[in-house]
């Protein structure tokens, strides 16, 4: 019998999580969360996990299974996706997963890109940078050594930043030449369903969502977290921004307004990634969900 992993992939606050729900419940099955952000046990709020309401709706996996003081890659995440999978595949020919990390998606669907070992001081001046605060000069260098890699990467985190550059610039090739090279065989057929909006619907929910992790908590919840914001899992969006307000550098209102534009940058990347991928079923986000499952069902006969 085949298997088929039904991806549910789209811009951030676009609505995956309520669809990818709905579906799990239809197909009587359980979701693998492709969300990085979504990983960690200390970030609640400004990662927008979903409610315990939510949880409770279907089976979910990679959900705060981990610390941010533990060291994850995508490799171990990868490894750890297609070993939950084929036990769920023993339970049921279909198995959800919802996108929210590129990278992590591409992984558990294509397998993780290669990359040659670089100098360690390559990455130690870029870090010396970053700390200098000449984050946009490294971004503006990336657009011109892999414009490709500028407009898919999360360039406002520092650490995905100077993990493409060091491969610019350790190689003399655009980091993105590295990905996509050998498909990795896989035990399912991919189905990937995406959501869509209008940029401005997309940017007003974006706003929306910041505005309520605010009422949530948010602010709180940064401020526990300052005191380790040094670590690779804290440099992201919702949590950076704070932490600058924390230090000094800006005023809360000016953090908040930063918030909502580097995620609004964020779902611009995510829209033009997604965009390559014409293998993509797409959707409006008001679609209702027994259309889309009737999609599904008609690929899953026809195959």
């Amino acid at each position: 019998m085949n298997n088929y992993l039904i991806t549910v992939i789209g811009a951030t606050a676009i609505g995956k999580t309520a669809l990818s729900i709905t579906l799990a419940q239809h197909f009587n099955t359980e979701i693998i969360s492709c969300d990085s952000r979504q990983f960690y046990k200390e970030m609640n709020i400004g990662t927008a996990v979903p409610s315990a309401e939510e949880l409770e709706g279907a089976p979910h996996h990679f959900i705060q299974s981990i610390s941010i003081f533990d060291h994850y890659s995508v490799g171990q995440f990868e490894k750890d996706a297609l070993k939950k999978l084929d036990e769920l595949f023993l339970k049921n020919n279909i198995v959800i997963m919802v996108g929210g990390s590129g990278l992590y998606t591409n992984a558990v669907l294509e397998g993780f890109d290669d990359f040659p070992n670089i100098d360690p001081e390559i990455r130690q001046k870029l870090n010396k940078q970053i700390e200098n605060g000449e984050l946009e000069i490294l971004q503006n260098q990336l657009k011109n050594l892999d414009p490709e890699s500028y407009q898919t990467i999360e360039i406002e985190n520092p650490h995905r930043l100077i993990r493409a550059l060091e491969i610019c610039l350790g190689t003399g090739k655009p980091y993105s030449s590295f990905k996509n090279k050998d498909k990795t065989k896989r035990n399912f057929i991919p189905i990937k369903i995406g959501l869509t909006a209008d940029r401005e619907v997309m940017y007003d929910r974006i706003n929306q969502r910041v505005a309520m992790m605010l009422q949530e908590g948010l602010l709180d919840e940064a401020k526990k977290l300052y005191p380790h914001k040094e670590l690779n899992a804290l440099q992201t969006v919702g949590y950076r921004e704070l932490f600058d307000y924390f230090d000094g550098k800006c005023t809360l209102e000016f953090a908040v307004e930063e918030i909502k534009k580097n995620t609004r940058r964020f779902a611009k990347r995510q829209v033009t990634w997604n965009k390559k991928d014409e293998s993509i079923q797409w959707f409006d986000f008001k679609t209702v969900p027994s259309e889309i499952i009737k999609k599904i069902e008609t690929i899953i006969h026809l195959d």
